[in-house]
């Protein structure tokens, strides 16, 4: 018997501040080319076709959301409220596409600020994945040569970067299998930092897609300008 066909859904965590930037509003909502680094990001999911629909998770007190210039027309954009870490925030999103979603449907999750994703990266890990038995995320190899320090910067040695990859997202992974892994780090009071961390603390094995290293995360005011230039590169060529 043939598995039932899946959707594709986005669920987009952005109910952070962003502390390190040092502005006054959350930096999901600073000006980047002609609009805002959330609205970039979003934009990505409702243009891309494979898409059925895309959850935005903000703060409960977020008065920035409703003033932007996002709208579903073609596909669903939902707005959740998210909790007091990233993952509890995802598990919202998840619990929300439950009333839309079946269990089987794939879950892209991406953070807010990366608006330079690219559509084909987008692409190629559907495709890399679409019968995956787990699912997994989007990274890039480590080419910088990596050392760990003590507690005073001291260097302890050099590890070798064979195998180490940066972690990016979007992560992709089944609607229910993931919900289930961020509910036992919920429940257990653990602590991980992605959604493939939930899914190796489950037992599961993700698989690392190689993506563009221009899907930068906004993290410092620096990153601004570079995400300013990555986007009009990607203009120019498209």
């Amino acid at each position: 018997m043939n598995a039932p066909s899946a959707n594709y859904w986005a669920v987009i965590p952005a109910a952070g501040i962003g502390a390190r930037m040092g502005a006054a509003i959350p930096k999901q909502y600073l000006p980047l080319h002609g609009g805002t680094v959330i609205e970039h990001t979003v934009q990505r999911f409702l243009s891309h076709p494979r898409l059925s629909g895309v959850v935005v998770v903000i703060a409960p007190d977020d008065v920035h959301w409703p003033r932007t210039r996002l709208r579903g027309d073609a596909v669903p954009l939902i707005a959740v409220e998210g909790g007091a870490e990233r993952y509890h925030s995802v598990l919202n999103g998840l619990i929300r596409l439950t009333d839309i979603a079946e269990p089987h449907d794939w879950v892209l999750v991406h953070d807010a600020a990366r608006p330079c994703l690219r559509h084909d990266d987008i692409d190629r890990l559907i495709a890399t994945l679409a019968d995956h038995p787990v699912g997994g995320l989007l990274g890039v190899p480590v080419s910088d040569t990596v050392k760990r320090t003590g507690n005073e910067g001291n260097i302890l040695e050099t590890v070798s970067r064979a195998g180490l990859w940066r972690a990016l997202t979007p992560q992709m992974f089944r609607l229910g299998e993931l919900a289930g892994a961020l509910k036992h780090v919920v429940d257990n009071k653990l602590a991980v930092t992605d959604e493939a961390a939930a899914m190796e603390l489950a037992g599961h094995v993700p698989r690392m897609v190689e993506g563009h290293a221009d899907n930068i995360k906004i993290t410092v005011p620096q990153d601004l300008a570079l995400a300013e230039l990555f986007l009009k590169q990607q203009e120019a060529c498209s």
